[in-house]
């Protein structure tokens, strides 16, 4: 009897630890869907704080989810619709009613290009989670892509500027990330573990930029989100370099 107790409790404590990861993910879909009433609202900071904390428990469900070793489909498919809510919905509602309306239909358009483009980055990741390799992701992220949109917006608040020159660097940098999600550019994965060599490493890379995040928090994170935007191009470019070398050395 004591037996069976045990393996009950066993199979009843798996399954609370098997819901901890969904309840972060719908934390992240609230702070999303809480981003698009602020925006609505006309509260644009607020709304791009909330896309920011969405992002925060998008990064937490999946690292608790594989610590705790319950990933599941569920879980994936869940995850990449919580994203699309955080991370192409909000983002677009906010740009369009901050930045894009003065363009009409076009700004919309452009919206809605880029949500397309999200959606598909998403079910492509879904369909290739199995084959992919872990250490870069195939196109920008929908998540960083709208982490390069909210750091847009704190610069362009930081700094004051509104206008035409405001309204067409969102507009062309709508499309640039919409493209570059579908695209066959490859960035580094920010959710890959990290090898315990390398974390000290990493640490020491890191605490230069965190002291310029608190000194100048706007600009510097713009610049980092810049940065890694940019990089797609250059590492897909070194690293068919060098298997193209490889490849000429073999022959």
């Amino acid at each position: 009897m004591n037996i069976h107790k045990n393996t009950r409790d066993r199979i009843e404590m798996r399954r609370g630890i098997s819901l901890l990861p969904n309840l972060l993910t719908s934390c992240n879909l609230f702070a999303g869907f809480y981003s698009i009433v602020a925006s609505v609202n006309g509260d644009f900071s607020h709304a791009a704080l909330a896309i920011v904390v969405s992002a925060i428990f998008d990064f937490l469900d999946g690292k608790v989810a594989r610590l705790t070793r319950t990933t599941s489909e569920l879980g994936l498919q869940y995850d990449s619709l919580s994203d699309m809510v955080a991370f192409g919905v909000a983002p677009m509602i906010l740009v369009y009613l901050w930045a894009l309306q003065p363009f009409h239909r076009l700004g919309w358009a452009v919206c809605f290009l880029y949500l397309a483009c999200g959606a598909l980055r998403l079910a492509r990741f879904n369909v290739s989670a199995l084959e992919r390799d872990p250490r870069f992701s195939q196109g920008l992220t929908i998540t960083s892509s709208a982490g390069m949109v909210v750091t847009s917006f704190l610069l362009f608040e930081y700094l004051g500027q509104q206008g035409q020159f405001r309204d067409w660097f969102i507009l062309v940098m709508a499309i640039i990330l919409s493209f570059l999600m579908v695209s066959n550019f490859m960035y580094f994965s920010l959710k890959t573990e990290s090898k315990k060599n390398r974390t000290f490493t990493t640490l020491v890379m890191a605490l230069p930029v965190l002291a310029l995040i608190i000194v100048q928090p706007q600009i510097t994170l713009f610049v980092v989100a810049l940065a890694y935007i940019l990089c797609g191009p250059v590492v897909t470019g070194i690293y068919a370099w060098h298997h193209r070398r490889e490849y000429d050395l073999e022959l």
